[in-house]
């Protein structure tokens, strides 16, 4: 069975958040081993400087590539990224399985987006929309699309 994680910087604020999550995850554990792992955010002072942003990014960055399994099929989510319907993410999540690909890495960033290191190691740069998320509704909506992929590789009648 394929592992799918959803690696992301910092933590979930609001309960609401965290049971939606947890509500997909449930629903995905007889599709894949699935789970959600976090990273430390980095702290900004008040008043910061470009100079602070670049230090965030990276140090952000360096936290996540450390957590991505060796051999992992890696995703960023980006603004700079593709937006694909969710057939075309589930066929990206078929194509990554039957390649042989164990393990699927989704990389939500911070506040500030990804490091262009983080952006480099992804093979497939995933836009939502063009509109701007909170990170929070960001997860949660990854966690949905990542259960439809499932549902719709699968037959299932989820996805209408």
């Amino acid at each position: 069975m394929i592992a799918v994680t959803i690696l992301c910087v910092g933590k979930l604020k609001e309960r609401y958040w965290t049971e939606a999550c947890e509500e997909y995850a449930k629903r995905l554990k007889g599709s894949c081993q699935f789970r959600i792992a976090e990273v430390e955010e980095e702290r900004m002072p008040d008043k910061f400087s470009p100079a602070h942003i670049r230090h965030t990014l990276e140090k952000e960055g360096q936290r996540l590539l450390a957590a991505i399994p060796k051999g992992a099929f890696v995703t960023a989510l980006c603004i700079e990224g593709r937006l694909h319907t969710s057939e075309e993410l589930a066929q990206a999540i078929e194509e990554a399985a039957v390649s042989g690909c164990g393990h699927i890495v989704f990389i939500i960033g911070g506040s500030w987006g990804l490091s262009d290191a983080v952006k480099k190691a992804a093979r497939l740069h995933l836009s939502m929309s063009r509109m701007t998320f909170p990170h929070q509704l960001a997860r949660v909506m990854l966690c949905e699309q990542i259960y439809r992929a499932f549902q719709i590789n699968g037959g299932g009648q989820y996805h209408k």
